[in-house]
């Protein structure tokens, strides 16, 4: 997607930093013209057709409720016998959990979904999670390994996501994905899929998506757990969700700026541009989510108001990151091309905020030895002592128990229109 190209209006208004007592005026604004909002689409159908709907594996047919003259014939033994002692069922419950919990069990295990992934990799790496609702989804070689030198697992990743379900998958939800596979693991050959494919078990979420070339295709939706680990089955690490949600696709939820690191570049140089980010938007009176890329860089998100079409998303994202290189040109660059970036820069990229295309979402694993996460964190957290490799699926699952979930809180706040109409020129 062509950047926005910041020029003509300028905007004067003052910095307020945080814990700043001194004001001093803003400089130059560049206006960024809004490109052509695109035609209205029609709404997509709904994301779970009805022939979709069966939550059950049709395919395995392993999965069996309990019979309902089977509860009845327990009920009528305990009301025969007025005793203190402790249900037969209840007792069961405690019981080692199998790889394929027996139907009476099944309700109370469905959702220890860590559990099970134990147990299967313990048993070998091969079997059937049961979900709730009688969804089940077949497993296998659990026990590969996806990060050959940190000894990381297929399972250690799809016990992760279980773990970190409550915060990551409302992110996710409603959204299509794409994904991008590495069957045996980072150290093999990957590649990009974005259609659902031929063979979708029938408990995974799935919907015909209107693409960016106007094409309607099949394409995974996210938002529960089983279909987020359908795509770990598959081989895919990173989940990578559109920037916009079901049924209305053609609008964006937020706008993306990365920050991308020069080779060499020293990662407090990455907090340090940042921090200015920081003040500029506080002035601007805008709000944005942070989080680390997991890779190299910085993720800046800006929640939208209901409705901002991709266009203006883009354009939004295109003038903040053309002020701050305007004010930091030392130390920040729109220069796409990497072999013709001032060194020791760091690439203030907003050419992903189209339709289609994504950035790793927050909770995310990357393709990283060590399996680092794109961790959401606090604007009070950008400090030198700062480092990415901080944050992996070892250490997120605790760091969310401690101090919740830093994304969802964000992300709740959005961005007022009028504020960006007067960053954009249009006030």
């Amino acid at each position: 997607m062509t950047s926005p190209v910041a020029s003509g209006t300028a905007l004067a208004t003052s910095r307020e930093t945080a814990g700043a007592a001194t004001r001093s005026s803003f400089s130059t604004f560049p206006r960024v013209p809004t490109p052509l909002a695109p035609q209205p689409l029609e709404p997509a159908p709904s994301p779970m057709p009805p022939e979709r709907r069966s939550s059950g594996n049709r395919r395995s047919g392993l999965v069996r409720r309990p019979h309902a003259t089977e509860a009845s014939a327990s009920e009528k033994r305990g009301a025969r016998k007025h005793t203190r002692r402790k249900p037969v069922a209840a007792a069961s419950t405690k019981r080692k959990t199998t790889t394929r919990p027996s139907a009476p069990r099944a309700a109370s295990r469905a959702l220890d979904v860590p559990a099970q992934i134990d147990h299967i990799i313990r048993a070998g790496g091969d079997g059937t999670l049961i979900f709730g609702g009688r969804a089940s989804l077949d497993v296998s070689s659990l026990d590969k390994l996806f990060f050959p030198k940190s000894g990381i697992t297929k399972g250690d990743v799809m016990r992760y996501y279980a773990r970190v379900a409550p915060p990551i998958l409302p992110s996710l939800k409603d959204r299509p994905l794409i994904l991008k596979r590495h069957p045996n693991g980072i150290a093999g050959p990957s590649f990009f899929q974005q259609n659902a494919g031929a063979h979708v078990p029938a408990a995974v979420r799935v919907a015909d998506v209107e693409t960016e070339n106007g094409e309607r295709a099949t394409r995974l939706i996210g938002g529960d757990l089983l279909t987020l680990l359908y795509t770990v089955q598959l081989g895919t690490i990173a989940v990578h969700p559109w920037q916009s949600r079901l049924p209305t696709i053609e609008y964006a939820d937020y706008s993306t700026i990365d920050l991308d690191p020069g080779e060499g570049v020293a990662f407090s140089r990455i907090v340090e541009l940042a921090k200015y980010i920081e003040e500029d938007l506080i002035a601007l009176r805008l709000h944005a989510a942070l989080k680390t890329s997991g890779s190299r860089g910085l993720h800046i998100v800006l929640p939208l108001p209901a409705r901002t079409s991709y266009a203006r998303s883009a354009s939004l994202a295109g003038a903040i990151a053309a002020h701050v290189v305007a004010e930091h040109p030392k130390l920040a660059t729109l220069e796409r091309r990497i072999d013709r970036r001032p060194k020791g820069t760091i690439y203030v990229d907003a050419q992903q905020n189209a339709r289609g295309k994504s950035v790793a979402s927050a909770y995310s694993v990357r393709e990283r030895e060590g399996a680092p996460v794109s961790a959401p964190l606090r604007w009070s957290e950008l400090t030198p002592a700062l480092r990415i490799s901080d944050f992996t699926i070892a250490t997120m699952p605790l760091r969310i128990e401690q101090i919740g979930d830093v994304w969802g809180e964000a992300m709740k706040r959005r961005n007022a229109s009028r504020d960006i109409s007067r960053i954009l020129g249009e006030a």
